[in-house]
């Protein structure tokens, strides 16, 4: 039964993983394309007021809110949840949740800078940003980073928690996060829904691919432990 059980987790991860990668590369066209995709700006367009585009729907606290939102995102609030989440598996004397997290989170950035400057895509011109911003477009760095954060530490989490409901309780308040990040960053017009879908994907998958990598390695330094109780 245990068997079976993780191979079905395992099953589950490849396919998020494929299913982000090809996701991604579907995305590609949209951020290649001469215009702006009519989805794009169909969407873009929802959370703004059509007489003065400008203006962001909502009365004034819900942008406020927004910008709450997005900020769990940034650089610093993302460094500070890694800094307390590897704080916290080191006190709990797991070295190796800490040192996977860091890997991860690093890797992701790095993978997420090296993207926007290989598809080189603008910010969209369509709304004023409601943000300032610096970087390219495509995939959007708040939401794949957020993916990347919050999924591995809420991986890092449901392994410490006991019992399924607070295991998927954890995974699931990772996943709404990530989901409000990427929605705020099209709600302050600084980017096109494709870029947080593609930040979702690429964010989603590597964090998979993170996982399964680390599950291989523990696999095998088990395996390799019980071959030399039993020599």
């Amino acid at each position: 039964m245990m068997q079976y059980r993780v191979e079905f987790v395992t099953l589950c991860a490849l396919m998020v993983l494929a299913a982000g990668a090809w996701g991604f590369v579907a995305l590609v066209q949209f951020a290649h394309a001469a215009e702006p995709h009519g989805f794009d700006q169909r969407i873009l367009l929802l959370f703004r007021d059509p007489a003065n585009l400008s203006q962001t729907i909502g009365p004034a606290w819900v942008h406020e809110a927004v910008r709450d939102f997005t900020s769990l995102g940034s650089v610093t609030v993302l460094i500070t949840v890694i800094l307390i989440a590897m704080l916290f598996m080191l006190f709990s004397r797991r070295p190796g949740g800490a040192l996977f997290l860091l890997v991860a989170v690093v890797g992701g950035q790095l993978l997420n800078s090296w993207l926007k400057v290989l598809i080189d895509r603008p910010r969209p011109e369509l709304v004023p940003h409601a943000a300032e911003v610096f970087t390219l477009s495509f995939p959007s760095g708040h939401a794949m980073l957020a993916a990347v954060t919050y999924l591995t530490v809420g991986a890092l989490c449901a392994r410490v928690v006991h019992g399924r409901m607070l295991k998927a309780y954890v995974m699931s308040v990772a996943v709404v996060l990530t989901v409000l990040i990427g929605i705020s960053r099209l709600y302050l017009g600084v980017h096109w829904p494709s870029d947080v879908l593609a930040g979702w994907c690429a964010g989603s998958a590597w964090a998979v691919l993170c996982w399964l990598l680390a599950r291989a390695v523990l696999s095998r330094r088990r395996a390799g432990e019980g071959l030399a109780e039993s020599a």
